[in-house]
Formats: structure tokens, sequence, C-alpha cells
């Protein structure tokens, strides 16, 4: 897919076309992660179900580490 960088106000953007929209179930308001992959850019749909959940097993596994490390044995 291919589409244009645009002036949107004082900045630069693209739109995305409505076929990727569609196949990845986007909607206004949602959020995306954009990344630098060497020379290309990768965009992201976040998901705030998943972000809730990994930041509460991060928090857990800080919590609970030495009790991890020796169930793990």
């Amino acid at each position: 897919m291919e589409t244009k960088i645009r002036k949107i106000g004082n900045s630069l953007g693209v739109t995305l076309p409505k076929q990727l929209i569609d196949e990845l179930h986007l909607k206004q308001g949602d959020k995306i992660t954009i990344k630098k992959s060497g020379s290309n850019i990768e965009l992201e749909p976040i998901d705030p179900d998943f972000e809730e959940w990994a930041e509460a097993y991060r928090q857990s596994n800080m919590d609970y580490k030495e009790v991890l490390k020796e169930l793990a044995k």
C-alpha cells in the first residue's frame, strides 16, 4: 500500500488507506506505536486491555521476584 506524507497544521502526517483500517479494525481515537526499524517505520496498534495486563504482569514480577526464583528451582 502506498500513501503520501501530507502537511497537517504545522506537522506532517500520513493517512491510512481504508483497506488497512478495515483489516486492522482501527477506529478514530485508537492509539498506535511508531518504531524505527533500520530505514523502515513500523506502526502497531495498541490493545489497551493487553497493555493493562502486561503492566500488571511486570509489576507482579517485580513484587514477587524472589518468590518466583525459588519456585523456578
